[in-house]
C-alpha cells in the first residue's frame, strides 16, 4: 500500500512539473528556446528607447521665404491703401515701408507655425533585438530608457 502511495505521489509530481515547464516564458512551439514571437514578449512592436536625436526641420535651409513673401505682400497692400487715402508721396512711402516690415514679421511667424521648429529621431531597440528609428515632431513624455510601442511610424509610451 505504501508503494502505491509513493508511486502515485511521484506520478502526480512529474505531471505537475511537466505542466509548469510547458507554460514557462521563452518556451513554446516554434523555434524552441529563445523564441522571439510576440507571445514570448507580449508585444512585437515594443522596445526601449536607446537614443533621441533633436534636429531642426529642413536641415540647413534658410527660413526666409515666409518673411520675403510677407514683406512683398505687405508693401504692395500698404502702398495701395495709402494711395487711396492720401495725396502725399511721403505718407505713401512710409506706409509702404511699414507694410513691408509688418508683412515680413507676419510671414515669418506663419511659416514657423506651419513648418514647425524641430523634429526628433527616436531610436528604439525592439524586444526581439531589431533596431528602428522613427521621426516625430513631439516626444509626448518619451525619454531615453522609456518603454515604448512603435506603430504607424510613431513611438508612444507603453
Amino acid at each position: 500500500m505504501n508503494i502505491r502511495l509513493i508511486g502515485a505521489t511521484a506520478a502526480l509530481a512529474a505531471l505537475t512539473l511537466v505542466g509548469c515547464a510547458s507554460t514557462s516564458p521563452g518556451y513554446s512551439s516554434g523555434s524552441g528556446y529563445g523564441n522571439t514571437s510576440s507571445s514570448a514578449y507580449g508585444c512585437q512592436d515594443c522596445g526601449v528607447v536607446t537614443r533621441i536625436d533633436h534636429r531642426a526641420r529642413g536641415g540647413n535651409t534658410p527660413n526666409a521665404t515666409g518673411a520675403v513673401l510677407g514683406g512683398v505682400v505687405g508693401a504692395v497692400a500698404a502702398r495701395e491703401i495709402a494711395g487711396r487715402n492720401t495725396d502725399s508721396e511721403g505718407r505713401r512711402n512710409t506706409a509702404t515701408v511699414a507694410g513691408a516690415v509688418g508683412g515680413a514679421v507676419a510671414g515669418n511667424a506663419i511659416q514657423n507655425r506651419v513648418q514647425g521648429d524641430s523634429v526628433y529621431d527616436v531610436h528604439v531597440r525592439l524586444d526581439d533585438g531589431r533596431m528602428t528609428v522613427v521621426t516625430q515632431t513631439d516626444l509626448g513624455g518619451i525619454r531615453e530608457g522609456s518603454y515604448v510601442r512603435v506603430a504607424g511610424g510613431r513611438a508612444t509610451m507603453r
